[in-house]
Formats: C-alpha cells, structure tokens, sequence
C-alpha cells in the first residue's frame, strides 16, 4: 500500500515538474522581459536620483543664493528696478538670474522657490501677468510662505481687475493654516478690506469678524472696528 502511495506521488511531482516546464517554455521570454524592464526601471531611476537629481538640487541651491540674498534685501528695504532685473536676469552680484534658472533647474527645490522669487518680483515691477504665471508654478510645505505667495497672487489678480480670481485666491490663504496667529489675521485682514472694496459686504464683515472673534491678540483686531462700524455692525 506504501509503495503505491510513493508511486502515485511520484507521478504527481513529475507532473508538476512536467507542467513548470511546460509554462516556462510559454512563458519564459514575457517573465524575463517584464523582469529585465523593472530591473532597469528600478536601475534607472536610482541612477536618475543619485547621478542628475542630487546634484541638480546640490547645483541649484548654489546658484540661486546671491539671487535669494538680493532678494531677502529688497523685501526689507524695497524693490526697484535695478535690483529686480539682476534678480530676474543676472548681473552684479547675482550671476545666475532666477529665470535661467528655471529653465535650466525647474524642478529642483531651488527652482520650485525661484518661481516664487520671480512672480514677487514681477507683482512689484508691475508685470502682472507673469506674476501670476509664476506664483502659480509655485508650492510649499511651508504655510507661511504658502499664505503669502496666495496673498501675492491675490494681489496681482486684483491688479488685472479679475477680482472673483482675487477673492478666490485671498480665501486660500485665509485657510492654508487657520491656527496661525501671524499670516492668517494678515489674510483675513486683506480679504476684509478687498470684499468691501468690491462691494461683498457680507464677506468683508465675515472676514472682519473673524479676526476679532480668533485672533484678539493680532495687530488687526482693533483696527478692524472701524471697518465693522462702517458696514452697521458696531454702533
């Protein structure tokens, strides 16, 4: 009975056996082709990230220090021509303008914050559309800097009159962080002031409110009142 089991499973495992080979003769070139392709999948993008992405970063962040120190200059004692155009194109101190940048470095970390650089820039020399063109390739983890590139760009809408586009983009910024007791009662203050300038009573009052009733501590908070007693909602 024994030596029956032992042939009956012998026949089995030969016939598994018989199967296998059978399927990788069928099958064989398609595994080894789809194999080979995730290996060089795989293979190729640890070359991309460790041959061309790293020192791309490492390169960009290089070039657009001087651009971003002249920059962090204006935002503190203004903008002007002359200081724009080198960050923009290049020259004096800055040999590598931001737009160059871009084209050569665009999706480096450095280049995602050279779009940021040029449509302030832009916003400030009155070139409106490009502002808005580059403050929208524009994104970050980091809200604050966030709610102000979506107060820039709220800015340069108002500028071209698409004032839905602005309010919209005021709104944004109003929500990037809610618990932020800087930039947040900063947003809701701009978004008061534009919703009234526009003739949106309601949303300026709800704005205007708002940072009475969440951030009493701000700058704005008093200085709303004035704004509230002019729309009837304080005697």
């Amino acid at each position: 009975m024994a030596e029956k089991q032992t042939i009956v499973e012998t026949v089995e495992v030969n016939e598994t056996i018989e199967k296998a080979k059978d399927f990788w003769a069928k099958f064989s070139k398609p595994i080894i082709y789809v194999g080979s392709a995730m290996i060089l999948l795989i293979g190729g993008w640890y070359a991309y990230l460790n041959f061309v992405k790293v020192p791309n970063n490492e390169k960009a962040a290089e070039l657009i220090f001087p651009a971003e120190q002249l920059f962090d200059k204006m935002t503190q004692g203004g903008f002007n021509k002359d200081s724009i155009n080198m960050v923009l194109n290049g020259g004096g101190p800055v040999t590598t303008g931001v737009l160059k940048l871009i084209n050569n470095y665009g999706g480096t970390t450095a280049g995602n914050r050279a779009h940021f650089i040029a449509g302030a820039c832009y916003l400030y020399s009155g070139d409106f559309n490009n502002a808005v063109k580059h403050l929208k390739d524009f994104s970050t983890n980091a809200t604050q800097v966030q709610t102000s590139a979506y107060l820039l760009l709220a800015d340069a809408y108002s500028e071209l009159k698409k004032n839905d586009d602005a309010l919209e983009y005021y709104k944004k910024a109003v929500a990037v962080n809610s618990k932020d007791e800087f930039m947040t009662p900063e947003a809701l203050f701009k978004a008061g002031l534009f919703a009234d300038a526009t003739g949106k009573s309601k949303e300026a009052i709800e704005f205007f409110k708002r940072i009475k009733e969440d951030f009493p501590k701000s700058g704005h908070a008093t200085e709303v009142d004035k704004y509230l007693a002019r729309l009837g909602m304080i005697e």
